[in-house]
């Protein structure tokens, strides 16, 4: 029975141990081109091989060290890191061929990808704050792989900031927390509000939590450095934006049962999560970069799913953070081919919707995702839910008016009403997977919610139906509402920093890593 549960043990931590050896082999291999990504993916693969088997082993639930606890959606979690870690550094093989300094970049990658497995497993705040801190340290080194790039330099000092802020601010719930339960456990810290309910203390701890999570996952006004680390290499874009600022998502996930009963720290997720879904969702529109445009579309996904935790809807929230992981891997890993596209469709030319598409459209939309509910018989989400989705869908309803006939349009249009019932069907299905997690919806907060999105909804009608009349904004929206402006201001002012230059530390390091570094002049 020991040697069962000591096995159980090693599996379960395989993945981080593992990728820890790689960082470790890469670092002392550093002078190697090819070396380090050798190393890297066989004990990636390694990696993935550990997390899938403890997957399918279902060891979800079990609190097998007094610090660790594998849940289900941790367990799901892991084997999606790893995947991506693997893709990632592969990708990355190929990008930065001939590059200098490819063995620190594969042991800062492996090293984020260990770290990001203990949080994964983190059942006491001590090991949560370390491996979330860790992973940010380990980041930086990838964020300022080009030394000489002075807005990646501002990004990851202005990222620096922001992690040693919400440090500050986990430590401090987590000794509120210690004090009022007498551990660090957070089994006892469940235990504790099963049994006895959130105290103020705890409600001051969980407000701590939530500005630490709003903190590392960029949302509005500190998402300047997400925006500004596309003068970092692709595939750490793809790391950064698949799967290092998700986390946040994943740690409201397993604070839901303080979260539950601690109404101002719902009040600050739904204030600053809806908030930045809507701002960053306009901004987007305005862009024409299209790396940028998919950093704008990470703060607005940002902001929508820490918006999903304050509303309760935790395994929303949980498929959300799948949903966007995979995506923006592949969007960021195929950028290119996303130029491409888009230099076909502005060949094409774009055409304004029927007006009266735009009132119908969403209407179609909800019936729809209703009458899917009806049908399949699934325990589901709210009804304002059902109309956020709706809302969300409801552009692909939207007929162009360039359509050259009537039977045309009839195409399209039962073309996206098979399209949402599929969406709708998908989710429903997903909604439905034991992942371990139990939403507790907020009726007053879902409607809040539901007032913002459809202010959306409009604001982005109006910009199909009538461009002219938001041209002023336009302006404002482009240049993301001047928010990232005044916090780099007052950031710089208080932690000034040396970023506008590469450290001579850095450029030794990189001239030592270059293949010309022994060249003859």
């Amino acid at each position: 029975m020991a040697y069962a549960r000591v096995l159980e043990s090693v599996t379960l931590l395989a993945p981080a141990l593992l990728m820890a050896v790689s960082a470790l082999l890469s670092w002392l291999g550093k002078g190697s081109m090819a070396g380090p990504w050798r190393g890297f993916m066989a004990l990636s693969f390694a990696a993935l091989a550990m997390a899938a088997w403890a997957l399918v082993q279902g060891g979800g639930g079990q609190s097998w060290h007094p610090a660790l606890h594998a849940s289900t959606l941790g367990l799901w979690m892991a084997l999606l890191v790893q995947v991506l870690g693997t893709v990632i550094g592969s990708f990355s093989a190929r990008y930065l061929e001939g590059e200098a300094g490819q063995g620190r970049y594969a042991a800062a990658l492996a090293l984020v990808l260990s770290a990001v497995h203990l949080l994964l497993m983190a059942d006491h705040w001590a090991l949560l704050i370390g491996s979330w801190a860790l992973v940010g340290m380990a980041l930086q080194h990838l964020l300022c792989f080009y030394p000489d790039r002075a807005f990646a330099r501002l990004a990851a000092h202005k990222k620096r900031i922001a992690d040693r802020l919400a440090d500050v601010l986990l430590i401090g719930a987590a000794a509120l927390a210690w004090r009022e339960v007498g551990s660090g456990s957070l089994s006892d810290l469940w235990a504790h509000i099963g049994r006895e309910g959130v105290s103020p203390s705890l409600q001051a701890c969980a407000v701590g939590l939530v500005l630490a999570v709003m903190l590392r996952t960029a949302l509005l006004p500190v998402h300047g450095w997400l925006i500004q680390v596309m003068e970092a290499p692709t595939p750490v874009s793809a790391l950064l934006h698949a799967g290092v600022v998700n986390l946040g998502g994943f740690v409201l996930i397993r604070f839901a049962p303080l979260l539950e009963q601690a109404m101002p720290a719902r009040a600050l997720l739904l204030l600053f999560g809806l908030s930045t879904a809507v701002l960053a969702g306009m901004v987007m529109l305005t862009r024409i970069s299209i790396k940028v445009r998919l950093a704008w579309s990470t703060v607005a996904q940002m902001g929508f799913m820490l918006l999903e935790c304050g509303l309760g809807l935790h395994a929303m929230a949980a498929l959300h953070l799948f949903g966007h992981s995979i995506y923006k891997a592949h969007a960021f890993l195929s950028a290119s081919s996303v130029v491409r596209e888009t230099r076909l469709q502005a060949m094409r030319g774009t055409s304004t919707p029927v007006p009266a598409s735009l009132v119908a459209a969403p209407l179609l939309t909800i019936s729809v995702i209703l009458l899917m509910q009806e049908l399949s018989g699934l325990s589901s989400w709210p009804w304002w839910w059902s109309v956020m989705l709706g809302l969300a869908w409801a552009p692909v309803l939207w007929l162009p008016t360039a359509f050259a006939d009537l039977v045309e349009g009839v195409r399209h249009l039962c073309a996206g009403l098979l399209m949402v019932s599929g969406l709708s069907g998908v989710t429903l299905l997903a909604h439905a997977l034991p992942l371990g997690i139990h939403d507790v919806p907020h009726h007053v907060l879902g409607l809040i919610a539901l007032l913002g999105m459809l202010a959306l909804y409009l604001c982005l009608a109006c910009l199909q139906y009538k461009p002219a009349v938001l041209k002023n904004w336009r302006r404002w929206s482009y240049a993301g509402f001047y928010v990232d402006e005044a916090y780099t201001r007052l950031a710089l002012q208080l932690w000034p920093g040396d970023w506008s230059q590469p450290s001579r530390q850095q450029h030794r390091q990189y001239a030592k890593a270059s293949p010309l570094a022994d060249a003859s002049p």
